[in-house]
């Protein structure tokens, strides 16, 4: 596509001070295109400033309609409010970037479960859980590790209340 005159113009200009700016530098420690172009270079921040805002917004938007956040009102200003949901996707997420240490005493966590059929859901629930933590599938409902996430396992068991239908234990060798 050929462009315009005028458009090629303002494009090789910019282009130009966009080269100047990563080789030249004033005393000041400005770059060279903020003095050759000033009216350009604060068009530039306006749109940056402009365009993050929309990111923002954006982002906003899409955690609140997928159900992570709500927006109250909190002493006449807008808030926001982590929902239960949200905060689920908080702990995945620290559990995905969470960098887990092998145990010392080279020993394995091992975790036998058996819950109800009734119960499916706390079933399927604990096994995405047990994946973010590293765990690795012996069989259907026996899992171990070799990191030592005893106490983030516990607090899975106890905050869904499925403790009852779980064992723990430490293993030498599989």
């Amino acid at each position: 596509m050929k462009l315009p005159i005028t458009e090629k113009f303002l494009l090789d200009v910019c282009s130009y001070a966009e080269k100047l700016d990563n080789t030249f530098t004033v005393f000041s420690y400005r770059k060279m295109k903020e003095y050759c172009y000033p009216s350009l270079y604060e068009l530039k921040n306006q749109y940056r400033k402009k365009q993050t805002k929309q990111q923002f917004t954006q982002l906003v938007y899409h955690l609140k309609k997928n159900g992570y956040i709500k927006i109250k009102n909190l002493e006449q200003n807008e808030g926001i409010l982590l929902t239960k949901k949200g905060a689920e996707k908080v702990l995945k997420a620290r559990l995905k970037i969470k960098d887990n240490k092998k145990r010392p005493d080279k020993k394995w966590q091992m975790i036998i479960f058996d819950i109800p059929e009734e119960k499916r859901y706390l079933r399927n629930l604990l096994r995405e859980k047990l994946i973010l933590l590293k765990y690795k599938m012996l069989q259907q409902s026996i899992w171990i590790c070799p990191y030592d996430v005893q106490k983030e396992t516990e607090f899975i068991l106890r905050k869904h209340s499925i403790d009852s239908y779980v064992k723990l234990f430490l293993i030498e060798e599989i």
